[in-house]
């Protein structure tokens, strides 16, 4: 029994150790915002969402974003609740942080995000499909992480009209309003090819899409670019799962 003990003991101090180094390896910037910073030290933080951010660099993208206090912002596929976590603290008590979700989405991420709302005052959660949904007007920050290659599915009806939901986006934003996009980067030129295979889709193909709504390419980053990560691979396969070559796109409305 002692010998049972002390192998738990000593396995829940390596998760710890390793935890904590994950943690210890991602610093927020000198220059972040107080509200950002808040944000991203935050208690309501789980270990877990901690000792991905060295990965995910949050204090930068929500920066890139353009997060401030006080801002509407809506955040799509909001499945796991990493950013909106982050989120509903920068935005603060004077903002709010409306999640939507595709309806197929409901058997994994439903009752989580339903969960979440309710413990937030500043957080709402709307399930519609996005080619039908109706987003308010005067929005100041649109997200959508890591879900855009998720937009084309192998069933029709869980599939969206990119074109149209783009222009809701659009016609939703602030005039100077930002569209942040990440997502796992395929081979160059392969369009949507590996979207329902490998869950990875051709950065360019984003970009064509995004800005034939109006809006204007605004900022490429390479902030979580991957060399060593060729993009043949599934996202999910342990080889490179968490550490894909991403692409980081921020789209602004025209002033």
């Amino acid at each position: 029994m002692r010998l049972k003990i002390g192998i738990a003991a000593a396995s829940g101090l390596v998760f710890g150790a390793t935890l904590a180094m994950a943690q210890d390896a991602y610093m927020v910037p000198a220059d972040a915002p107080a509200h950002i910073r808040r944000a991203v030290e935050s208690d309501a933080r789980t270990e877990e969402q901690r000792a991905r951010d060295s990965l995910r660099k949050p204090t930068e993208i929500l920066m890139l974003a353009g997060v401030a206090e006080g801002d509407y912002v809506i955040e799509f596929a909001a499945l796991g609740h990493y950013y909106t976590t982050l989120l509903v603290d920068a935005v603060g008590a004077a903002g709010h942080v409306e999640m939507v979700d595709m309806p197929w989405t409901d058997r994994f991420g439903g009752e989580p995000a339903r969960a979440f709302a309710a413990g937030h005052d500043n957080a709402t959660f709307t399930q519609v499909h996005y080619n039908e949904m109706d987003l308010p007007d005067n929005v100041d920050v649109v997200t959508m992480v890591l879900f855009y290659h998720d937009l084309t599915r192998e069933s029709a009806d869980q599939s969206v009209d990119t074109a149209d939901m783009n222009a809701r986006v659009f016609s939703a934003l602030k005039p100077g309003g930002t569209y942040l996009i990440v997502d796992h980067k395929a081979e160059d030129n392969s369009g949507w090819r590996d979207a329902t295979t490998l869950h990875r889709i051709d950065a360019q193909t984003i970009i064509d899409e995004v800005t034939a709504a109006g809006f204007e390419l605004s900022v490429n980053s390479d902030i979580l670019a991957n060399a060593a990560d060729d993009r043949t691979l599934n996202m999910r396969d342990d080889a490179i799962r968490g550490r894909t070559d991403r692409a980081v796109l921020l789209f602004r409305k025209p002033m």
